[in-house]
């Protein structure tokens, strides 16, 4: 009777690990892609999907304000009524930075476009040679120009340096054409530019373990080993992940997150997630896995963590909260964006001027407008999330958060039985670890049970 007793409730533990582990990411796929939606500027679409938002900024350029008076003001993106200034560098003035990194995206883009617009894709190829020229003529960050540092700084400096954009923009160059230029570039420059430091980082300001992984493509898939170093670099930025490895150092909070100090903790979780995959198909094509000196990671290890990091973050965590805003029915209820916590112009069409909007900031009632699929900076190393508008370190969603874990998700939805595998190799640890914390009495190796829903 014992032993029958012991196995249901097994039975029943096996099936709360599947029940809590599965996730609609068909629909979070689609609600990170709608956050997007409440970032627009200008002229508002017709099939605009989050109604709560109105036309802004139509006298503006892009990516245009000043840091310091937008960040004293608390005010809808239909009211702005501060100065937006606007910024140019020109030869013989460096902005190695931004000129890379926009040489990186356009090329990316010409990829993209190939099939369905090539004459499109062909211009985006051509503006990026001439911007990634600009970049590498005239060396330098952007904002050591003294004209522009005070506008942009301390808030949007180039805090690591330009080179790893330069290095960021050619390997996107040589992707996107594949002229030798661009790779013996990479491999002349790879030294000089840091491409050695194995800084393991990838984000807004800091591309070299993007950059490290991209390369690697033409290291395991072409046999380029003139660009070995950047593969060398990958493995050991996979490796300093794996608790087993030597290496191992990113920490992880006690329920798993990623973590490294800064605020916007999800931002990393995000972006080092859409590497792990990238990698690991990377990996699995040239039959390929990591060597981390005492253990030899594969593929399958790599999807792992990066699953691991997903279900984290639409709810599989201590607080058993959706850090995805309209995610299940357990989400950030005030996040730190203005539009989402002010009422609509619908709802209250006069002006809510610069320090009017206080009152919404200062409020600690939930947000008025529900910013779908925004991700939020997330907890810290100790798990914890607080919900408060104020602490925009954990509470302020972004652009640069949600975009890799569009990549992640559309990832997942396109290749289920992937993502299956990796899941039931999930299940199949946890049941193992279950069956040694009972030494091993009345274990059942990889139960599933069926899905739960996440709201609607």
């Amino acid at each position: 009777m014992k032993v029958l007793y012991s196995y249901f409730l097994l039975l029943l533990s096996q099936f709360s690990f599947f029940a809590a582990s599965y996730h609609d990411y068909a629909e979070a796929l689609s609600k990170s892609i709608l956050f997007f939606e409440g970032q627009r500027s200008g002229y508002l679409p017709a099939d605009q999907r989050l109604t709560w938002r109105g036309h802004s900024g139509l006298g503006d350029g892009w990516m245009v304000g000043d840091p310091i008076i937008d960040h004293n003001c608390w005010e809808r993106p239909e009211d702005m009524d501060t100065a937006r200034t606007v910024y140019k560098v020109d030869a013989p003035n460096p902005a190695s930075d931004v000129a890379g990194e926009t040489a990186a995206a356009l090329a990316a883009a010409s990829i993209a476009f190939r099939s369905s617009d090539p004459g499109y894709s062909e211009t985006l190829l051509r503006t990026s040679t001439r911007v990634f020229e600009f970049a590498d003529s005239y060396r330098g960050a952007y904002s050591d120009n003294s004209d522009i540092r005070a506008g942009v700084c301390p808030f949007y400096c180039d805090f690591d340096g330009y080179q790893d954009e330069l290095l960021w923009g050619a390997a996107w160059l040589r992707r996107a054409s594949q002229d030798d230029s661009y790779l013996n570039y990479l491999q002349n420059n790879g030294k000089t530019l840091g491409a050695d430091d194995n800084i393991n980082e990838f984000g807004w300001d800091n591309k070299h373990a993007g950059l490290n992984v991209l390369v690697s493509k033409e290291v395991l898939e072409s046999s380029k080993y003139s660009l070995q170093s950047y593969r060398a670099s990958a493995d050991s930025f996979m490796c300093t992940l794996i608790p087993e490895s030597s290496s191992y150092h990113i920490e992880f909070s006690p329920g798993g997150l990623i973590y490294r100090p800064g605020g916007s903790n999800l931002q990393h979780a995000t972006t080092i997630s859409f590497l792990l995959l990238v990698y690991a198909n990377y990996l699995e094509k040239s039959s390929q896995t990591v060597n981390c000196g005492e253990v030899s990671i594969t593929p399958l290890k790599l999807r792992q963590i990066a699953q691991r990091q997903v279900h984290y973050i639409l709810g599989e965590n201590p607080k058993g909260m959706s850090y995805m805003v309209g995610y299940s029915n357990v989400y950030p209820q005030r996040i730190h964006h203005r539009g989402s916590s002010i009422p609509s112009t619908k709802d209250h069409p006069q002006t809510i001027g610069c320090k009017e909007g206080s009152i919404y900031f200062n409020s600690s009632d939930p947000n008025p407008n529900v910013l779908v699929g925004a991700i939020v900076g997330g907890p810290g190393e100790d798990d914890e999330y607080e919900d408060d508008r104020a602490d925009f370190k954990k509470s302020e969603p972004t652009t640069y958060i949600n975009a890799p874990f569009v990549g992640v998700l559309a990832y997942f939805v396109a290749n289920p039985n992937v993502i299956k595998k990796v899941f039931l190799s999930l299940v199949k640890e946890e049941s193992l670890s279950s069956c040694t914390k009972q030494g091993g009495r009345g274990c059942v190796i990889g139960f599933v049970g069926p899905p739960i829903a996440h709201g609607p």
